[in-house]
């Protein structure tokens, strides 16, 4: 995918992003850039991780977010800014346009999560919520735009954007300045086009690596001229758009070598793993770099690997199910049916033998009425919290050695 570049056809280029930095700097957080020992022997890279989730909208696109509204003329911070968003790119145009006295508006779709909204009003824009899909939001916002003559901040189809979000990359290369791989998530495309052409001008041999959803593969569909069709939704909500910019497709066409894509569960365990490993909190988008690296260890290895955490803007209750999905996917969270004589102290005994065996039992449910067993039998299903899948196999073990008769129920 990755090409010769003629510069002289490209308006974003190196000084764009050199410009950015300066304006920012001492605005947004110049967030760390570590190495992690844990995630390198786990992968057999050398992995260092870009804490964006840090910044103070929980988000990089507080970047390219401020490095438009800073170059606004005096006339067009009067008149206010406009922006379509349904999370991050909102809460950056939000909370910069407060600090630099300039109106804002911001379209979210309609069933945007309140949280997300209450979060956006509080830094002080007005919050329209319009559209069923975020087509509709685009095409109100432009409209809006036009009514009350209002400048967009567009999230990612926009060079000021771009090159503030490119200020990544001159940080990462800074702080980190061996890095020969950056794994970039990629939704409409203003972070990899501001990350790859400030890399590239500064270190022409660095491979750039795209990631996206499986279920939102847009600007891997439209580089190999494919119809785009994409799912209703994904956990990397921060990257699951259906129409990548015109100006950013350009530069991934000719700068990034590969785009790669993951699953939804994957995902989720890259999630589950920062938070394990570097006690730090993303969401999806944020972990699609990390989610890439495990599915594709073979290709990076012994590559000195840079990851973007992009954001950590995750509902509670969405974190919540990832963690207890995770601990099903790692055997640490288990179900199983044991069907027993119905006797007194048999729910007892098996129960015992599990505690004994090491199993902690997090939920019981004795079913005598909705059952077909014969009379005298009885269904019990556990549960349990147990090490991992061979402390699991030996609780089973323990009880069919038992004469226990187990079954393990299909997942829902």
């Amino acid at each position: 995918m990755a090409g010769s570049r003629d510069n002289s056809q490209m308006s974003l280029a190196l000084k764009n992003i050199h410009d950015a930095a300066s304006r920012l700097r001492g605005k947004v957080l110049v967030t760390p850039c570590t190495h992690s020992r844990t995630l390198s022997a786990l992968t057999g890279s050398e992995v260092y991780l870009k804490f964006e989730n840090l910044q103070f909208t929980a988000s990089f696109k507080e970047r390219g977010a401020l490095n438009k509204l800073l170059s606004l003329t005096p006339a067009e911070k009067r008149c206010g800014v406009i922006a379509m968003s349904a999370g991050n790119h909102a809460q950056g145009v939000a909370y910069h346009a407060k600090r630099l006295g300039i109106p804002a508006v911001i379209v979210m779709p309609q069933h945007t999560p309140e949280l997300k909204v209450q979060h956006t009003r509080n830094h002080g824009a007005e919050v329209i919520l319009h559209g069923e899909t975020f087509d509709e939001t685009t095409a109100f916002a432009h409209k809006m735009q036009r009514k009350r003559k209002l400048t967009l901040v567009h999230p990612y189809d926009d060079e000021m954007v771009m090159a503030g979000q490119g200020t990544v990359a001159l940080e990462m290369l800074e702080q980190q300045p061996d890095l020969d791989t950056l794994i970039v998530p990629i939704g409409g495309g203003g972070l990899i086009a501001g990350v790859a052409t400030a890399a590239k001008a500064l270190r022409p041999a660095i491979d750039i690596i795209g990631v996206q959803s499986e279920r939102f593969p847009a600007m891997a569909q439209l580089l190999a001229r494919q119809s785009v069709e994409c799912a209703l939704y994904t956990v990397a909500e921060g990257i699951a758009v259906k129409a990548p910019g015109r100006l950013t497709s350009g530069i991934v066409r000719d700068l990034v070598s590969e785009i790669l894509l993951v699953s939804e569960g994957e995902l989720e365990d890259a999630i589950l793993m920062l938070l394990q490993i570097e006690k730090t909190v993303v969401e999806g988008a944020g972990a699609a770099g990390l989610a890439a690296l495990l599915k594709s260890k073979k290709r990076f290895r012994r590559k000195k690997v840079g990851l973007i955490l992009t954001g950590g803007n995750i509902d509670l209750m969405s974190l919540s199910s990832i963690i207890q999905r995770g601990l099903v996917r790692s055997g640490q969270l288990v179900r199983l049916r044991v069907e027993t004589r119905d006797v007194p102290g048999a729910l007892a005994d098996v129960s015992g033998l599990i505690g004994r065996t090491g199993g902690n039992i997090v939920e019981v449910h004795h079913q005598r009425a909705f059952s077909v067993q014969p009379l005298q039998t009885v269904i019990i299903n556990f549960t349990l919290r147990t090490r991992g899948r061979e402390h699991f196999e030996e609780i089973v073990s323990a009880l069919r050695a038992n004469g226990e008769r187990v079954a393990l129920p299909e997942n829902d």
